[in-house]
């Protein structure tokens, strides 16, 4: 019969399951006496020796080798600290673990919030933690465990959380003891607690992450939702104060050239300038020499530096209305690599000639120096351009102003030939008062001082992909595939509904659907279409492969023009210093084995960024329309589900839900192919694009969410023959019928 000692030594030396039956093989135990090692194990039991069913023992509070662990803060020196995904109360209180990451795996390095399959290594009783930690594998994203919601105190020292996932709007009780002293209005992650088998489910409150309303920053529920850090590690931070500004060296002068930053009148950093001239060559009458200079953030970012792992953690810059949570420390980002106007600032600079008709007939990188001759907003250079000069653009206007127009008209004819699909939609920008509340919704103006810019970062954009494919050098292309054939079939049904056609898939281009744009630009159908080719497309995102770019209609594109808020235009800026040896910084045959890695991480950290702006623009909204419940707003069926229609307000954008029960008093069937609800018994329906008006019944700021009733009766359409129908019903009707209710709207973005 083994000793305590040596049971507890052994399953501490296993990495495989060990209950009794192992114990007893391990130690020889055969016959009667497996009924005093079950005395023993029980004994060890209750003197809290040991943990576990029969089946699977363990010492209490000792983690298994390998584990699943959610990353749940950052320690003083940034490192992330976890605690494991699952727990047992009775082992005592939960370990943290910290993470420690090798150099070789750096993608798999998680987030806030993220999960991970992990290996444990114990460390000695009176480490600050009992365990270290490497990523395995980073886990799915789930939200069945740890849950975001607002706290309410309530006085018996309960409390009350109200979820923010629209999925979720349940609330949940918090009991004595499992609030984590949390304040009311707090914003908090929570786990549903364990219960009997017929018990009502409780939460328990297992971070407090802060009150939004108290830093009038709705936005921090995004941040946390989505796993973005917000704050920098202390070693990136002292690389960031340690950097020094650049001599020009080996460096081209670029100081006399007359670049300009043209930006939005609220923009922090500025990362691009441009400047344009006639080309007085012999062989190139009417062309055009254009410059495009980028800040040259590789010379501060090197590989493997702490600014760097941040850098590639993060992805890229996130921007919400009330803050900007930056790729790069401040010290970089709005310092030493912004191109302040008249302070010498290091670039990558690519020097261009087009021909009269915007053909690109040359390019040519060169590592530089620069010094801004002015940083204009699109509307001080657009207004200059109309006549309207001031003190700082007066001087400007002849010399540097008028060739950039120059350039972009000759530019614009060889975009208009390319044909790049013309999805021009309005941008709205949500303007918030001192107090970071909203104030107001703009749609500011589009204007050629905006294409200008676009069409010259474009054109640079085109130059770094050729010329790095001319050095046969590895790059991270930023890719936009053709619509599937199944949106494609889609699309072409909803067009027959219209009388139109579309191509046959072999021959569309981007052509075609701008034909059908303008073909249907003046009728009523002009917005419904442009919905609907806008669903059609592909996602676009980053690749070592290429795949072209449908949407610009580009055979080859990568992202060059802005290194300060994207990891992607790094990795293609260290890839021009290597291939055409420009210096120091250039890309490493590591990250170069890791592309694919990058490009995915950076694909994946783009699209949480989008959903995180998406959500705090939708709760801003939601709590800017709180106090108008009842009020009627104009709107446009956005989207269609089984249980009811989305609308977009006309007044400020904002997305809502009318559910089945609030848009008539019979069952209506979706039409998939017409792209509408159709009531089965009026044939009255409501179709994508549909202009509508609706009642507001329910705001919910913190989850974004806005209900609505239907006031607006549904128009005659026709059949469409064939159709996929799936039957929706009035749920006021199936609970009379004595059917359960449906279940709460969601949301489709």
């Amino acid at each position: 019969m083994p000793s305590k000692k040596e049971v507890i030594e052994f399953l501490a030396g296993t990495t495989s399951k060990a209950g009794k039956r192992e114990i007893a093989r391990a130690f020889n135990i055969k016959g009667s006496d497996r009924i005093a090692l079950k005395a023993l194990l029980r004994d060890m039991a209750d003197e809290g020796l040991i943990a576990g069913s029969r089946r699977k023992l363990s010492r209490p509070g000792v983690l298994p080798s390998v584990t699943v662990l959610e990353i749940v803060a950052r320690d003083e020196d940034g490192e992330f600290i976890a605690r494991p995904a699952t727990w047992d109360d009775e082992s005592g209180p939960m370990p943290k673990i910290l993470m420690v990451e090798g150099s070789g795996n750096l993608v798999q390095v998680p987030g806030v919030g993220d999960r991970v399959l992990a290996r444990l290594t114990p460390q000695k009783p009176d480490a600050d933690y009992p365990y270290h930690a490497r990523t395995i594998k980073k886990l799915p994203r789930t939200t069945s465990r740890s849950l975001l919601g607002i706290f309410r105190s309530l006085s018996d020292g309960r409390g009350v959380i109200d979820p923010i996932d629209k999925k979720q709007l349940k609330e949940w009780t918090v009991p004595k003891g499992a609030t984590d002293e949390a304040g009311d209005g707090e914003l908090v992650r929570f786990e549903i607690a364990r219960s009997a088998r017929y018990g009502v489910p409780t939460a328990r409150i297992v971070a407090r992450l802060g009150n939004p309303e108290a830093q009038q920053a709705i936005s921090l529920i995004a941040l946390h939702a989505h796993g973005i850090p917000d704050e920098f590690p202390p070693a990136a931070i002292a690389e960031a104060d340690a950097a020094k500004e650049v001599d020009l060296g080996s460096r081209v002068d670029l100081r006399d050239v007359p670049l300009l930053t043209i930006d939005p009148v609220d923009a922090r950093d500025h990362d691009d300038a441009v400047f344009a001239e006639a080309d007085t060559g012999p062989d190139n009458e009417g062309g055009w020499i254009v410059i495009v200079a980028i800040a040259d953030v590789a010379h501060y970012i090197t590989p493997g530096s702490a600014l760097d792992k941040e850098a590639r953690k993060r992805g890229n810059s996130v921007y919400f209305p009330d803050r900007v949570v930056p790729m790069l420390p401040e010290r970089i980002s709005n310092e030493l690599c912004s191109l302040k106007e008249g302070v010498p600032r290091p670039c990558l600079a690519v020097r261009m000639v087009f021909d009269k008709n915007g053909h690109k007939k040359s390019h040519r990188f060169l590592r530089g120096l620069m010094r801004s001759a002015a940083s204009l907003s699109y509307e001080q250079a657009q207004a200059a351009i109309d006549g309207r000069t001031d003190d700082a653009t007066d001087p400007l206007l002849e010399t540097v102003l008028r060739p950039l127009w120059g350039a972009y008209a000759s530019l614009s004819k060889a975009r208009d030939a390319r044909g790049p699909l013309e999805l021009d939609l309005p941008e709205r920008k949500i303007l918030l008062d001192d107090k970071g509340r909203v104030r107001g919704i703009a749609t500011p103006p589009r204007l050629d001082a905006h294409r200008l810019i676009e069409e010259f970062m474009i054109q640079a954009n085109v130059a770094a992909a050729e010329a790095l494919e001319t050095k046969r050098s590895p790059l991270v292309y930023r890719i936009h595939d053709a619509p599937s054939k199944e949106k494609l079939v889609t699309l072409g049904e909803f067009l027959a509904t219209i009388e139109m056609k579309l191509p046959k898939a072999g021959m569309l281009k981007p052509a075609q659907f701008n034909r059908i744009l303008a073909d249907t630009r003046k009728s009523p159908n002009a917005e419904l279409v442009a919905e609907v080719v806008l669903r059609s497309q592909s996602q676009a995102e980053y690749s070592p492969r290429n795949l072209g770019h449908f949407g610009l209609n580009l055979r080859r594109y990568a992202h060059f023009t802005s290194p300060i808020r994207r990891y992607a235009d790094l990795i293609v800026h260290r890839a021009l210093i290597r291939a055409f040896g420009l210096g120091e910084g250039g890309l490493t045959d590591r990250e170069i084995d890791e592309l694919e890695e990058i490009s995915g991480a950076i694909s994946d950290t783009e699209r949480r960024a989008m959903a995180a702006e998406r959500d705090t623009v939708d709760r801003l909204i939601a709590a800017y329309l709180a106090d108008r419940i009842g009020a009627t707003f104009t709107a446009k069926v956005s989207g269609l589900v089984r249980s009811g229609l989305f609308v977009r307000l006309t007044e400020t954008g904002a997305d809502g839900f009318v559910p089945a029960s609030a848009i008539g008093h019979e069952y209506f069937y979706h039409d998939e192919v017409r792209q509408a609800l159709v009531g089965e018994d009026t044939g009255l329906a409501y179709q994508l694009g549909d202009p509508v008006e609706v009642r507001l019944v329910e705001a919910i700021p913190t989850a974004g969410a806005l209900r609505f009733d239907m006031l607006s009766e549904g128009r005659k359409i026709a059949s469409s023959k064939g159709r996929p129908r799936s039957r929706i019903a009035d749920r006021s009707k199936m609970h009379q019928r004595g059917k359960p209710r449906g279940g709460r709207s969601r949301k489709r973005r």
